[in-house]
This record gives structure tokens, sequence and C-alpha cells, in this order.
């Protein structure tokens, strides 16, 4: 197993943003998010609790123009903190799926620790990206996030959505889709000798 805690803090400013994040992955899910945007810190909560890492956010920006730059600036910092706090990955599970329903949602999602960053991401119904969900978060924001995350965590991440007709349910089920994959992914594996790849290296 990595030998110390599994956690990290940034800070990120730029003109269009600022963002202060700090993450435990051996948390207990616990979360003191401000984003500025409610609906995104209700999915960031979301994340932070059927993931078991406790998160904390503090975000500001230039949301009198779009909420686009807070809202994926942020998703940029948390998935360097997740790479940063994962270490070298050693004794961990690598890889979770989960099916998560939230109502009339239900969504799909894999995630492998695989230092390879790709997202495919498919089955949202048409016009949901176009959609105000809370009346300031756009839906089109969800894959925007999922993959500033997968990118920049260096994780292999697949969504599908499988149901759903209310924006709100299928943004807030494939946010917990991932967050329970990645549970499970980040989960310790007393089976597993050093790194769980051929290579010696994820």
């Amino acid at each position: 197993m990595t030998a110390g805690p599994r956690s990290a803090s940034i800070t990120r400013e730029t003109s269009e943003s600022r963002i202060e994040l700090s993450l435990d992955l051996d948390g207990t899910g616990r979360s003191d998010i401000d984003t500025s945007v409610p609906f995104y810190n209700h999915l960031l909560t979301a994340f932070a609790k059927h993931s078991l890492t406790d998160l904390t956010v503090r975000a500001s920006g230039d949301t009198d123009i779009d909420v686009h730059h807070t809202v994926e600036d942020t998703g940029i910092v948390l998935g360097q903190a997740i790479r940063q706090a994962l270490g070298d990955k050693s004794g961990i599970g690598r890889f979770g799926d989960a099916l998560v329903p939230l109502d009339d949602a239900l969504v799909q999602a894999v995630v492998d620790i695989s230092g390879r960053p790709y997202l495919v991401h498919s089955g949202e119904p048409a016009g949901f990206e176009l959609h105000l969900i809370g009346g300031h978060f756009t839906g089109s924001m969800v894959r925007h996030v999922l993959e500033a995350i997968a990118f920049n965590a260096a994780l292999t991440v697949h969504v599908r959505v499988l149901d759903g007709r209310d924006p709100h349910h299928i943004a807030e089920a494939e946010f917990k889709a991932f967050a329970r994959a990645f549970r499970q992914a980040k989960a310790f594996d007393a089976a597993v000798s050093g790194v769980p790849s051929t290579k010696g290296a994820l």
C-alpha cells in the first residue's frame, strides 16, 4: 500500500477564476463546497459523499459572463488533486464499475485509474446539453467537468446514460455513478501487490 495520507491541496488562479481545493481520498465523504454555482455545489457534494472523498472547494470567477470558466476550472483542479493524492497507485484495485438510478435516470460509469486520460460519454437525451438546470448550470457542463477531471487525473472514464427524462436527475446520477466507480477504483485491495499493471507503473 501507498505510505502516508492520500491527500492534496491546490490553488489555481487565472484571469477567469480562482480555485482553492483540498481533498482526502481516504475520507468519509465530508464536504464543504462553495463554487458560487449552486447546482455545481450539489453535484460536487454528491461526488464527495458517494466516493468517500473528503472535499473542500472555494471557487470564484467571472460568473457574470457565464459559469463555464469557474465550473470547468474547478474540474481541472479536482483532477489535478486526485492525480497528486493517488501517488504511485500501489495496492489499489484500479478498476471500478457502478450502475446508479435516480428516479427516472439510470447511469453506468466505469473508471480505470490507468494513467491514460480518456473519456467516453454517451446517452444524454437530445436537448439535455442546452437545458439550464437550476436556471444557471447548462447540461453541456456535465461532460466538460467529467472530461476535465478525467484528463487531469489521468483516468479512463466511461459514462453511459441508459435512461432519464429529468435533466436534474440525469446530471446527478452521472456524478453519483462516477463517484461510486471511482470509490471502487481508488480503494486498496489486500490481494494486490505493488502497482496493478504489468508495466509496473500507472
